[in-house]
């Protein structure tokens, strides 16, 4: 992989990471953000190519049988969640350094697979609490999913001291700053 660098992004539900992946791509403009391929359909408004790419889940299998991804999971029975190495290329061929906004256990398979070259940050919510406060405020979930939600967190914050770096997100001006300060010291 020599001289390509990815920055990998992982955090429980809520935590505010996909704000703070937005802000670091507009902020920094040598980096790209990497589209996952996954097997479930589209929901709402989203299109292919641009949250993810979406392939029938026999596709996808096959696709993991021809070595098409760098890491996948199957993170429901016959959900697949993945990184294809062709989108990889795609952006290494621009120059450019990949972002990954990606779950706990993706981030931390991506961080063994490129080692030294991968900065990898986790952003955690300042409290349980201000979490389930975070995603009630969101009116997109049940309180039954909030719940499984709040679990989920409270386990993938006990791999946090996996990543290079912790940022928490109790204020989000100085959280963007620290993960901006810590993105210039990698990319150089």
């Amino acid at each position: 992989m020599n001289n390509r660098k990815v920055i990998i992004f992982s955090a429980p539900s809520g935590a505010g990471k996909s704000t703070i992946v937005g802000m670091m791509i507009k902020q920094f403009p040598q980096l790209e953000f990497s589209i996952s391929a996954t097997s479930r359909p589209p929901r709402g408004n989203e299109t292919y190519g641009k949250e993810y790419y979406f392939f029938d889940t026999p596709t996808f299998r096959k696709m993991i049988d021809d070595g098409a991804f760098v890491e996948y999971e199957e993170v429901y029975s016959g959900s697949y969640y993945g990184t294809l190495k062709s989108e990889l290329e795609r952006i290494w061929g621009k120059g450019k350094t990949i972002v990954f906004d990606i779950d706990v256990k993706g981030g931390m398979n991506l961080k063994r697979i490129f080692g030294d070259n991968a900065l990898s940050i986790f952003i955690k919510a300042p409290s349980v609490e201000e979490l389930r406060r975070r995603l009630l405020s969101r009116g997109t979930d049940s309180p039954e999913s909030i719940e499984k939600r709040i679990a989920k967190a409270e386990e993938e914050n006990g791999f946090a001291d996996r990543f290079d770096t912790v940022v928490t997100n109790d204020n989000l001006d100085k959280a963007v700053a620290e993960t901006a300060r810590k993105i210039r010291e990698f990319i150089g």
